[in-house]
């Protein structure tokens, strides 16, 4: 099965707008919006799974603080570690 890139990139960019909490929806969409051209369909798919992780959890990932799963490393999974929203 193939995947359309454009839609694929229109999907995740819907996931990663409409979370359920307001902060996480900011943190997530402005992540994804600051990388998802850049990535190639193989971390398009890493960003797929990263969206399919719970709010909390993603938060403290990206916060650096101690979960109880353990996420993934990619180059998308360190991308959003390493990711300091800032509102300009």
């Amino acid at each position: 099965m193939s995947i359309n890139t454009e839609d694929f990139k229109k999907k995740i960019i819907y996931r990663s707008t409409y979370r359920g909490t307001k902060e996480m929806d900011t943190l997530l969409s402005s992540f994804t919006n600051k990388y998802i051209n850049t990535l190639d369909k193989n971390e398009l798919i890493f960003l797929s799974d990263l969206l399919n992780i719970d709010d909390a959890n993603l938060f403290k990932f990206n916060q650096g603080y101690k979960m109880v799963i353990t996420i993934k490393k990619n180059k998308v999974t360190e991308l959003f570690k390493n990711f300091i929203f800032k509102n300009d």
